[in-house]
């Protein structure tokens, strides 16, 4: 009788559903970014060297300047300016990227003495004997650089990184004031001209996220020499000033935007 009980209930006991725990699939990682396009856009803070600046012909004025090198102008310098660039370029992997950049720089001020072999109303009294005028100008800058950065690695979303550019850069020069005039009473203007330019960095850059990154960077930058146009005095002899190896230290802020 027992056993007649028992037998319906494992009938039924093995008629029941068994329930299986649910498990459920962690979610997929997201997977940064290691290469593509991206776009780029920086603001800067350009400090200049002073130049070495000189005329471009010692003969004018009759070989005044020729004597002790009085084509040379003295205690010049060029004060700082603002940098803003934009610039595309490719991640090819975690550890080295290139970019094209553009970059427009203000007219930063030149200021400096040049020798004169007279007292004018624009030459002053130098302690040293003899006269001094004081030359001004404004320089700006465009640049265009194709760049090679390496990244050193990335440590907490930090990632240093070393680069190094070549390109050309376009120097304009206005406002100017000099002493020197030409025979006809005309007046030194400004002028442009190319030059091959280079540059080397270092800096950090922060992943805010997958596709954006916050860049503070040093870069050293040799734009070449500026010219203005010249003047000829009585004697046909044509000068105008020349402001050679111009090089700026910049502090750099940018963003860069990676495409997926």
């Amino acid at each position: 009788m027992l056993g007649m009980v028992a037998y319906p209930a494992c009938v039924l006991a093995a008629d029941m559903p068994v329930e299986y725990p649910t498990i459920e699939a962690p979610e997929p990682m997201a997977i940064p970014s290691v290469g593509g396009w991206y776009l780029r856009g920086d603001i800067g803070y350009k400090y200049y060297q002073a130049p070495k600046t000189e005329l471009s012909n010692p003969l004018y004025g009759g070989g005044q300047y020729t004597t002790g090198g009085h084509d040379q102008l003295v205690n010049e310098s060029l004060g700082a300016a603002a940098d803003f660039g934009i610039g595309v370029g490719y991640k090819f992997n975690e550890y080295f990227r290139t970019d094209l950049t553009l970059d427009y720089e203000t007219p930063a001020r030149f200021k400096g003495s040049l020798w004169c072999d007279y007292n004018t109303t624009s030459c002053n009294s130098s302690p040293n004997g003899g006269y001094y005028d004081t030359e001004r100008a404004k320089i700006a800058a465009y640049t265009a650089l194709l760049n090679g950065y390496a990244d050193l690695g990335t440590y907490n979303g930090f990632t240093p990184y070393v680069g190094a550019g070549v390109g050309a850069s376009y120097l304009q020069t206005s406002s100017i004031r000099s002493s020197n005039y030409g025979s006809d009473g005309s007046s030194i203007e400004g002028d442009g001209n190319w030059n091959f330019a280079w540059a080397l960095m270092a800096g950090v850059s922060y992943a805010v996220n997958q596709n954006l990154s916050v860049d503070l960077g040093y870069r050293y930058l040799n734009l070449g020499d500026a010219k203005t146009k010249g003047v000829t005095d009585s004697f046909g002899q044509t000068t105008g000033l020349k402001y050679n190896n111009i090089q700026a230290h910049e502090v750099r802020l940018g963003l860069r935007y990676q495409f997926n």
